[in-house]
């Protein structure tokens, strides 16, 4: 007997949405933060800028980095032109993509699994958009979905446009029509709490026992752990 299209459609398992943090959960370490390293090594000028422009505001470094974080990328991006910003973040994304070592091997194992079951796989991540982007073409995940940080032009240079954190996870994944819950989310760190929430699988990778049960007592529920290396 021929199948019919309302047998077929009924026979046809939903499509699952699953969706990936990438710095900590694929990555070791900070891509965006390994980015304006080498580029404040590169121009020792910005380095010195950085340093001058984060003195005002050390005596808050005991409570938050962030202001001292900001000095930095912002000795980092003045002066470039959004094309010299995307040429070098391309470049400097492609380099970090040909050192394995630097990638959890049984996370891209795992995201490679989700895509081969026909699940639609998503990045959403703090990381700055270019850069992540070179990454993955270089990984040979070309076209993957990815929301992530963005930057744009400015007087004097660089600067945010969207800080794709915390709750701006969950409202970029609903402005690109996504909407929770979604079946399974990974994530490592506090930024993650919003996206993970709304997910029917919660996923800590690497985390320890202590964080993980302040997770879960966060949403209220179990998580799934794994520990990739």
């Amino acid at each position: 007997m021929n199948e019919t299209p309302q047998m077929s459609a009924v026979s046809r398992p939903a499509q699952r949405t699953v969706l990936f943090d990438f710095d900590g959960v694929l990555l070791r370490g900070d891509a965006f933060g390994e980015f304006v390293r080498a580029h404040l090594r590169r121009e020792r000028w910005r380095q010195v800028l950085g340093l001058l422009l984060a003195v005002p505001v050390l005596p808050t470094l005991p409570f938050t980095r962030r202001w001292v974080v900001r000095m930095f990328i912002f000795a980092t991006l003045v002066g470039l032109s959004e094309a010299r910003y995307r040429t070098r973040a391309t470049a400097f994304g492609a380099t970090l993509a040909r050192q394995p070592r630097r990638f959890h091997r049984a996370a891209l194992t795992q995201l490679r699994r989700h895509l081969a079951a026909g699940d639609a796989v998503m990045i959403v991540t703090g990381c700055e958009e270019t850069l992540v982007r070179s990454i993955f073409d270089e990984l040979g995940l070309k076209g993957l979905p990815l929301l992530a940080s963005r930057l744009k032009p400015g007087r004097l240079g660089m600067r945010v446009d969207l800080y794709n954190v915390g709750l701006n996870k969950v409202r970029s994944l609903q402005a690109a029509g996504v909407s929770p819950p979604w079946h399974v989310a990974y994530g490592d760190s506090h930024w993650d709490l919003p996206m993970l929430r709304e997910a029917g699988e919660a996923v800590l990778v690497n985390a320890t026992p202590k964080w993980c049960k302040k997770v879960e007592r966060v949403l209220g529920r179990s998580v799934t752990r794994v520990h990739w290396h």
